[in-house]
């Protein structure tokens, strides 16, 4: 134990270390530039560099002074998974139960699940206290939330009436029941209650997590203030956003209708229908466009679909498929989705068969796993060339890091739900151009951006 957690300390010197090797590229100081502005050695900031030695709040308070840089530009994410797999039993799930009271009643009782702080989610376990006697959405006795900045999915066992305002701010209800989904959009008021006549209280896993405006992006918004907003588009159809789309691109290149329509060869006059939602670009005229602006076509296309805030998804409307290719292995049940996150992917995994020394599952998501069902399944995965089993039993959790080879072996039931975090999409985009060569040194910086002697 005390082996392992003084090999993370290493890791996380060393992880400090790049980091800050990264900073001094960026602002263009050498290893000297920097102890002679921070007032301390050579030899101190070439320790920090190499991961031998912490980097100090006294440091950091002094570069964020007189540097263009923020205190949180030096602090990395601690990696509490390395093995690449966390697991979280029902015990000490159960051992962070607290019942929260709403109008002065007991009304939830949540625990926590597997949680990583690599990990994008923040799954939490919640029994509905609450009991309604009707299906009424105005039911005095439902006690409604504000909503919060995270998406959520949410699994339900059991009878659970799921309560939320849909896009016109009309309270809307859905009867759920074991096997149903839903997915909800960030701020949608919303709440949960267990049924009259159920056996036992109702059950929901309410998966919440992250995307793309948390962390650094939500920290840039709260510095512009009420500029912030601006960057929130039209996006109500897909007319508008369309329109939005190409105001906002046009606008930040300066360039007038009448330029745009001598590069583009699209008259003055239908440019302006499009900003105005009266038209939408052929795939021709947005090429045209595109070329125009030096912008990817894909960066002026709005979703192909306008979906509502809530999606409910009830068991026997799921698509159902065999996995991996010609076998019966994992029986998959794909449950509430939207088009709008198109890297969270929510399934049903029914666990048939599997030989644990084939992995047959690898994913470049981050995941999430709950046993829901009433038998033991075994966890194998492979990380740094070893080979690693944990049994997932009834209630247990976990949580896999991206592009971990793995499979689940015995026969059960399991929920698993993938995020794609903040890599996926953009920024794999822009890091595939950087290239895998080059991505090595955007992980972990390891030179400095010049050579101090000359090369060949």
């Amino acid at each position: 134990m005390l082996e392992s957690q003084s090999k993370e300390r290493s890791n996380h010197l060393k992880k400090i270390g790049v980091n800050f090797l990264g900073i001094l590229n960026d602002i263009k100081r050498r290893p000297e530039d920097a102890a002679r502005e921070l007032g301390t050695s050579l030899e101190e900031i070439t320790q920090i560099i190499d991961g031998k030695k912490i980097l100090s709040q006294e440091i950091i308070e002094k570069a964020t002074k007189i540097w263009p840089v923020n205190a949180r530009d030096f602090h990395v994410i601690y990696d509490d998974c390395s093995l690449g797999v966390k697991i979280m039993t029902s015990e000490e799930s159960e051992k962070s139960s607290r019942i929260m009271e709403r109008a002065g009643n007991p009304y939830y009782e949540y625990r926590d699940t597997a949680m990583s702080k690599v990990a994008p989610f923040r799954p939490e376990w919640i029994k509905e206290l609450c009991y309604v006697d009707n299906n009424d959405p105005q039911n005095l006795s439902v006690q409604w939330n504000n909503g919060h900045f995270m998406h959520q999915f949410t699994y339900f066992v059991g009878d659970v009436n799921f309560y939320y305002q849909d896009s016109d701010g009309k309270k809307t209800m859905s009867v759920m029941k074991t096997g149903d989904s839903m997915y909800i959009t960030p701020f949608v008021s919303h709440s949960f209650a267990s049924r009259s006549g159920a056996k036992q209280n109702g059950l929901i896993l309410a998966l919440t997590y992250g995307s793309k405006i948390t962390g650094d992006v939500q920290q840039e918004l709260s510095a512009l203030s009420n500029l912030g907003q601006e960057f929130a588009l039209n996006f109500t159809d897909i007319e508008h956003a369309s329109a939005s789309l190409l105001k906002y691109h046009r606008n930040i290149s300066s360039l007038t209708y009448q330029e745009l329509s001598k590069r583009s060869e699209i008259s003055v006059e239908k440019l302006q229908d499009f900003e105005n939602a009266i038209l939408i670009p052929t795939e021709k005229e947005l090429t045209a466009i595109s070329h125009s602006l030096n912008v990817s076509k894909r960066d002026l296309m709005p979703n192909d679909k306008t979906e509502q805030k809530v999606i409910v998804k009830f068991q026997n409307e799921c698509k159902r498929w065999f996995y991996p290719e010609g076998s019966m292995v994992y029986e998959f049940v794909e449950l509430a989705s939207t088009s709008t996150m198109p890297y969270s992917k929510a399934f049903e995994i029914h666990v048939q068969n599997s030989e644990p020394s084939i992995y047959n599952l690898r994913v470049g998501l981050h995941q999430f796993v709950y046993n829901i069902g009433e038998h033991h399944i075994s966890l194998n995965w492979e990380f740094h060339g070893e080979s690693h089993q944990q049994t997932i039993k009834p209630g247990d959790s976990a949580y896999l890091k991206p592009f971990i080879n793995h499979n689940f072996s015995g026969k059960g039931k399991i929920l698993v739900l993938r995020v794609g975090g903040k890599i996926a999409g953009d920024s794999q985009r822009e890091l595939s151009i950087i290239g895998k060569k080059n991505a090595k040194r955007a992980i972990n910086e390891t030179m400095q951006w010049f050579a101090p002697k000359s090369r060949d």
